[in-house]
């Protein structure tokens, strides 16, 4: 078994998994999973909103019990009356946004009773991202038995939002498969990651994937001083000196290959 350094601290590097998942069957596993513990979300749907004017529910996980059935409506008729439609349309390609902050009153009364009554939904927050001329809602919720977010969580939410945006869109266009999807692709086509040689590679996927130093010598097969070398060696030529930037870049270049 894998042994993994755990992180005190929620940092940027922490939905590294549900960047990795992207393309994999599990991918809505690791993102519900990561969102729990990051911020305590409860449930998460993804939608695909066209400029032509169709949704299509995409995902859906986590503790709504109907959550397909909400999903089949909102794609169905109730997106057109989402009070959030505007500034989904206003916004830019490639560029993530996070949605303003749930109020009961932005909702019309039909709404609010098919979508959170009778769903047990009482808060929700959201970020979307336009990929050419799809739209990648992301929507975060907690049901009553979990309360609101709170400031803290909402805050965490806005942080990791661009992150879990392009990876959700890039998840979903595995559909229709283009360079530099996947992480190994990124690191053999795309500067400055190309620039590292293929033990230094190694070494930073397993840093990205939050293998400890130890269990990175152990899977790779070399000895922990060489393991050490070879990272010193990536981040220097990546002008770098933590995990947390080296993620930083991975999630530059995924965002970017979105455009």
């Amino acid at each position: 078994m894998r042994s993994r350094s755990v992180s005190a601290n929620p940092a940027d590097g922490d939905v590294t998994p549900a960047v990795l998942a992207i393309g994999r069957p599990d991918f809505p596993k690791v993102l519900i999973d990561t969102l729990r513990r990051q911020a305590e979300v409860g449930h998460c749907m993804v939608f695909a909103l066209s400029r032509e004017g169709a949704a299509h529910c995409l995902l859906d996980a986590g503790n709504i019990p109907i959550g397909a059935d909400l999903g089949a409506a909102y794609a169905g008729q109730f997106h057109a009356a989402d009070p959030n439609r505007e500034a989904l349309f206003e916004a830019r390609t490639g560029v993530p946004i996070v949605l303003p902050s749930f109020a009961p009153r932005m909702y019309g009364a039909r709404y609010r009773k098919i979508f959170f009554s009778d769903s047990d939904i009482v808060d929700k927050c959201a970020t979307a991202i336009w990929t050419d001329d799809t739209c990648y809602y992301v929507n975060f919720y907690r049901v009553g038995a979990q309360g609101r977010f709170n400031p803290a969580q909402v805050e965490r939410l806005k942080t990791i939002a661009p992150a879990i945006g392009a990876s959700v869109a890039r998840h979903f266009q595995q559909m229709a498969p283009r360079p530099g999807q996947d992480i190994a692709t990124l690191f053999a086509t795309q500067a400055p990651l190309s620039g590292l040689t293929a033990r230094e590679r190694d070494v930073c996927r397993g840093i990205l994937g939050g293998l400890s130093s130890e269990a990175i010598s152990q899977e790779l097969g070399i000895g922990l001083h060489s393991t050490l070398t070879y990272r010193k060696r990536a981040y220097e030529k990546l002008s770098i000196s933590a995990q947390n930037e080296l993620f930083a870049i991975v999630l530059r270049l995924l965002t970017r290959s979105l455009n």
